[in-house]
């Protein structure tokens, strides 16, 4: 199991720069887990894709259905505190820090295309490129 943050997750559903390495990561390890966070943030890039006339409603909200189905069951709820002390030693948003104190806590990686995630937590954040190759 790993946890993903939501560039990760849009990269399977959305083309984008790294949506192949997204797909290998999948393929790698299909046990995928994150905040509930992930919904909020994913909602609103898609809410971008359909205000920018990318994405139909009914696309938009398919693909919401889908990522939703992958990420059953491996969502979670992360204490205030714990995210907290992820946003004291660092400089990251309190939205980055659920990521990673959900991987600390589960004691797995933090795959991710966050380069700010990247350089303040290098024990427990691996980029996305270095995980799928």
């Amino acid at each position: 199991m790993i946890v993903v943050d939501t560039n990760v997750i849009g990269y399977l559903y959305l083309t984008g720069e790294h949506s192949a390495q997204a797909e290998k990561a999948l393929h790698k390890d299909p046990h995928w887990a994150a905040p509930l966070l992930w919904r909020s943030e994913f909602r609103n890039v898609l809410a971008s894709y359909i205000r920018k006339g990318l994405l139909s409603l009914e696309d938009a909200s398919r693909i919401m259905e889908e990522a939703a189905l992958l990420m059953q069951g491996q969502e979670y709820e992360v204490p205030s505190l714990q995210v907290l002390a992820r946003v004291a030693e660092s400089t990251c948003s309190a939205y980055d820090c659920e990521f990673v104190a959900l991987a600390q806590d589960l004691g797995i990686p933090l795959v991710t295309v966050d380069k700010q995630i990247l350089n303040e937590f290098p024990r427990i954040a691996v980029s996305l490129d270095e995980y799928a190759s």
